[in-house]
């Protein structure tokens, strides 16, 4: 049997939690401690009914733990230092998405990744989610060029409502969420973007005053694909269309339709937001008369994980990945390239311009 893989958790919140609960129930890997600055990792412990070693200071976990591979579940501000220390203490890196919170430092987080020869898998849990990956697969089969159509708005208030307010200190949620959307319909369209355009509005004074906290983007690829992504956070969010994920082509459309995530009280709920249910396909066929020659088809889908058993899938997929010596420099710059897009939408947004890239 392969000896186990230790883990250093650092951030013990939403992700990173079900991180935690991942790595907790696997034979694979084994958690060396917990990180974070307040209660988090108390309460964390208490959930998974452990007594895991507690740290306040991420760099003082490093170097007492000295682990084999480290979880990185932080605000996005603090993405790039932690990962190149985790890359120079000798450790493999999963993080969240985004990579970093610019462009240059996801790239020196990608050369840091090489240079120690270490692991670096990026959290993009719809690419681990059934559903998503068969959305991705018909949608392609429906022609080119591609419309593509994705909002993700949460009406968020409560606990969700603070989290929301400390991501937008660093971003805006056109980046943090539109990456994950982005990454899909570069999969869909497998065609170059041209240019980026976007608005965005700053809805309260509770967030800083350079940043917005609705926003939505447009993408032009170079085979005539179009997309946008509409994202908003707030107590103030209409929840009225606000899970919307659509891809038309000349042969048709694909869209997700979730019957129970998209219902009013589940936009700012991140159970629901992988959630899929059933693909709805439509074929554009007409006869003479302009009347359709195929009747729309329903694909139920089965294999429907909630959202810790994504997250049970993206840790064995980072657990292959070191065992089996995978190679992730496709994947790296995936996740380079779809914060690039966001944060040229965000340029857009400050500058009012067409931005190309």
């Amino acid at each position: 049997m392969n000896q186990k893989i230790k883990i250093l958790v650092v951030g013990c919140g939403n992700m990173g939690a079900s991180h935690a609960q991942a790595y907790h129930d696997m034979d694979g890997f084994e958690i060396v401690g917990l990180v974070s600055r307040g209660a988090s990792k108390e309460i964390l412990n208490v959930r998974l009914e452990a007594d895991y070693p507690l740290f306040d200071d991420y760099a003082t976990a490093l170097k007492e733990t000295q682990p084999d591979s480290v979880c990185i579940s932080t605000y996005p501000d603090t993405h790039e230092a932690y990962a190149i220390q985790a890359f120079e203490a000798g450790a493999h890196v999963f993080i969240e998405k985004p990579l970093a919170d610019t462009v240059l430092g996801a790239q020196k987080v990608v050369e840091a990744a090489r240079r120690a020869n270490k692991k670096l898998v990026v959290g993009y849990i719809l690419r681990h989610h059934p559903s998503w990956i068969k959305f991705i697969e018909v949608g392609k089969t429906m022609g080119y060029p591609l419309v593509m159509r994705m909002n993700l708005n949460q009406q968020s208030h409560g606990y969700m409502w603070d989290v929301h307010k400390n991501l937008m200190k660093s971003l805006s949620p056109i980046v943090d969420c539109g990456v994950h959307y982005i990454d899909v319909m570069c999969q869909m369209t497998v065609a170059k973007p041209l240019s980026v355009s976007a608005i965005g509005a700053r809805l309260t004074n509770e967030i800083p005053e350079d940043n917005y906290n609705y926003g939505q983007l447009q993408i032009r690829f170079d085979d005539g694909s179009v997309g946008w992504y509409e994202a908003g956070w707030g107590p103030m969010i209409s929840e009225t269309a606000f899970f919307i994920k659509d891809v038309i082509g000349p042969k048709g459309c694909v869209s997700i339709v979730a019957n129970d995530a998209g219902k009013a009280g589940n936009s700012d709920s991140v159970e629901a937001h992988t959630k899929t249910e059933s693909l709805k396909v439509h074929y554009a066929d007409i006869d003479e008369e302009n009347e359709f020659l195929k009747k729309d088809e329903w694909i139920d889908l089965t294999d429907e994980p909630d959202h810790q058993e994504l997250c049970n899938r993206e840790q064995a997929f980072f657990l292959k990945a070191i065992e089996e010596d995978l190679d992730l420099e496709k994947s790296m710059q995936d996740a380079v390239n779809s914060l690039r897009i966001a944060i040229a939408c965000d340029e857009s947004v400050k500058t009012g311009e067409i931005v190309r890239l």
